[in-house]
């Protein structure tokens, strides 16, 4: 049983503040964001317009040149031509978001891939498709073709950024985020077909490219939906009389939730069933703007005024790829909170994982992740940020579960066999619900077992401000350059420029004592750092480590 129920209807006298629904004056103008993509030109002697691969893939707006049509041309024909270097000459699936900008990216892309000669795998409805179902469609495929050429995939989404905004990223065979030598491969490619005025670009148009003999229809949803049993275990969810919701956002998954609640007999009720590009129908987030982050208190307003209605609800971003857990006990759970129940639930609860099956964290998640693994004695890997870290260890099973701070998941599947190598919004949500059924204790209740036994961390991020020279020293220190000993009336443990899981930069620096820790990053779009940091001794300890990691931090990179 699945019902539909409209959460974010009426009129609000606090429009366009932090939590509340933006004024009709505050949406994108949809006409006009199309229009720029055509019409704007990027310079190619503009960093701000060039390509840029980060962590995510290439993000911009139309706007400001830095999604366009010109853009997208360039960034395809650069994936053909590395995917033929590396030989990977099977099937490229190709999935795309509910930003404005994702369909004539998608069509571009497609214009591209058909005129190379590239056999692409597309939704069969022309439909959206969660960043998660790309991965998982990338690795099924190549596991039952074993033998034969291998596919990879593009999935067009800038995640929970604003409705102006677009993404476009590159998951290679192994069904995860591309490494560094792949996207600088692909980024140095695409800035020099734009260079070159786009010659040497081919492209049919859409209507050829939709009707090539190269252009296929997938299934999407009934793969992904019918293989779900394989990672969450809905026996404990069957007659279950919990009252479940999910929101998804406007995002890509809209047309899942229903098709899970169906065929998995689930009572969930599913809130705002409806794509609006303009996406007029979130609370605002902090700095009032429009953004479909789950991760924030003031995107997921009208969850949390709520939470009384459902036993567990969740939702997701615009590609699904993160997850937001709301419950009775404690309204909306911090990420880093749900990441260490969702570890403890999952490594006493999956009896066919190997006892060797250990844990992966970026290095600015929760240290109650850490206490958790060492209470259940199991490995931890500790690494940068980037998703890209743990595709090694999910392929082979040697990371049962992985997570970053910014609530970013996956898991395997219940026998220890690989799911995803991509972050997958659906199933942590899912396994709220599992989790409930079974324990008979919220999420939320979940995490207060975990305080009472490893102690109760307060955790924040903050920036400070920082030159370009002074990020760019930061990115390159040394932990011989830290010259402190203590970290708020605490002895330094360790200091940091590599992650201790696998010695790789982090670009930046922690510092960590027995009861806290800082970790500084120097930002990629702003003139600022970034400082996360956490406490198991409270606020105000948390406020001494701060103001003094600005101090370490300014010593160091003077």
């Amino acid at each position: 049983m699945f019902l539909y129920y409209p959460s974010r209807m009426g009129t609000d006298p606090l429009v366009n503040t932090p939590g509340h629904l933006p004024s009709p004056d505050k949406l994108v103008n949809l006409p006009r964001l199309v229009t720029a993509f055509y019409a704007n030109h990027p310079d190619p002697e503009v960093p701000a317009q060039r390509v840029s691969f980060g962590t995510s893939g290439h993000r911009g707006s139309a706007f400001t040149s830095s999604f366009n049509y010109a853009h997208i041309l360039a960034i395809t024909q650069a994936i053909v031509e590395y995917r033929a270097d590396q030989d990977t000459t099977g099937p490229l699936f190709l999935a795309q978001d509910t930003h404005a900008l994702s369909e004539p990216a998608f069509t571009t892309a497609l214009e591209v891939l058909a005129a190379n000669g590239v056999e692409v795998m597309i939704d069969e409805q022309l439909g959206y498709t969660p960043t998660p179902v790309l991965s998982h469609a990338i690795l099924t495929y190549n596991a039952t073709n074993a033998g034969k050429p291998l596919a990879d995939g593009i999935v067009i989404t800038s995640s929970h950024n604003p409705p102006e905004d677009g993404g476009f990223k590159y998951n290679p065979p192994n069904g995860g985020p591309a490494d560094t030598t792949a996207t600088k491969w692909i980024q140095d490619r695409a800035n020099e077909l734009i260079a070159a005025k786009l010659q040497g670009i081919k492209r049919l148009s859409y209507a050829k490219a939709l009707n090539a003999p190269t252009t296929h229809r997938h299934d999407f949803i009934t793969a992904y939906v019918n293989d779900l049993s394989n990672v969450i275990d809905f026996s404990m969810l069957a007659g279950t009389t919990l009252k479940l919701a999910v929101d998804p956002l406007g995002g890509a998954g809209v047309h899942y939730w229903p098709r899970i609640a169906e065929q998995y007999k689930l009572p969930l009720a599913i809130l705002n069933p409806y794509v609006d590009p303009t996406f007029r129908f979130m609370t605002l987030d902090w700095d009032s703007r429009i953004r479909m982050d789950c991760s924030s208190p003031f995107a997921m307003a009208s969850m949390i005024a709520n939470k009384d209605a459902y036993d567990v609800a969740w939702a997701c971003d615009t590609d699904h790829d993160r997850h937001g857990i709301v419950c009775k006990s404690a309204g909306l759970l911090n990420p880093n909170h749900y990441l260490a129940v969702c570890i403890q639930y999952l490594f006493t609860h999956r009896p066919e994982w190997s006892d060797k099956v250990g844990i992966g964290k970026t290095l600015v998640s929760s240290s109650i992740i850490d206490r958790v693994a060492k209470g259940l004695n199991r490995p931890m890997l500790e690494v940068p940020v980037g998703f890209k870290w743990f595709v090694d260890g999910l392929i082979g099973g040697t990371l049962g579960f992985v997570g970053e701070e910014s609530a970013g998941a996956t898991f395997l599947r219940r026998n220890g066999q690989v799911w995803t190598t991509d972050k997958d919004g659906l199933i942590p949500g899912l396994l709220s619900a599992e989790m409930t059924a079974r324990t008979g204790k919220d999420p939320g209740q979940l995490y207060n077992d975990l305080t009472a036994k490893y102690g109760s961390p307060v955790y924040q991020r903050i920036d400070a401000e920082a030159t370009k020279e002074q990020k760019a020293k930061l990115a390159k220190l040394s932990p011989a350059q830290v010259t402190a000993k203590t970290l708020a009336g605490e002895p330094i443990t360790a200091i940091l420029t590599e992650a201790p899981g696998n010695h790789a930069p982090i670009g930046g620096l922690k510092v960590t004592t027995e009861n806290g820790w800082f970790a500084a990053r120097p930002s990629g779009t702003e003139d600022v750092y970034k400082i996360y940091a956490e406490s198991f001794n409270g606020p105000d300890h948390l406020k001494q480590i701060q103001t003094e990691a600005k101090g370490v931090v300014a010593s160091a990179i003077a």
